[in-house]
């Protein structure tokens, strides 16, 4: 498992800043802290962490969360929202300021990793989303975890293979050798 120098904060160039305040370990296991800064009509797309649950309050701004075929729905400072593990959603800035939320990831678990990588190679390819081997590569590698819907079935079973290989021929696996084991 990686291990952090906290807080530790991670930028993917397209808006984007989530800081890791602290890992807290408490009676149920073990979970991070976190803060995000997004600018507006930045976030995430449609995603969803099947072993983590994820909590956001509002401290600045206007948050729009969706989950797949739900309306757009807005909350303000002061609001906490909440997403089960296993529960796809996306969230955006739907103001016109920077949107600041704090809020916690339980269990911790690859989260960190994960995200980390992403967000590296999201700012090298100019905020644009993931290089093609990253993005195959970790989300392969951490599916049992983590996953973005809209990216089609075919694309994950056969086209991910093949960038992944091609990627391992040409030696871009070799920075992810310290990668943690996913969770199953």
């Amino acid at each position: 498992m990686a291990q952090y120098t906290y807080p530790h904060t991670i930028e993917n160039g397209g808006g984007e800043r989530l800081t890791f305040l602290r890992r807290v370990t408490d009676e149920n296991g073990e979970y991070l802290e976190v803060e995000n800064l997004v600018q507006p009509n930045s976030g995430p797309p449609m995603h969803v962490h099947f072993k983590q649950a994820e909590s956001l309050t509002v401290v600045k701004g206007k948050i729009g969360i969706q989950l797949p075929g739900g309306r757009q729905e807005f909350f303000g400072e002061g609001q906490t929202l909440t997403f089960e593990a296993g529960e796809a959603h996306r969230f955006w800035n739907a103001g016109t300021e920077p949107l600041i939320c704090t809020g916690w990831v339980r269990p911790a678990h690859n989260i960190e990793y994960f995200l980390t990588e992403i967000y590296k190679s999201t700012k090298e390819n100019n905020g644009k989303g993931p290089s093609k081997f990253d993005g195959a590569y970790l989300m392969s590698r951490y599916r049992s975890e983590f996953d973005m819907p809209e990216i089609p079935s075919f694309v994950k079973r056969i086209i991910f293979p093949l960038t992944i290989l091609v990627g391992k021929i040409s030696g871009k696996h070799k920075k992810f050798r310290d990668a943690p084991e996913a969770v199953r």
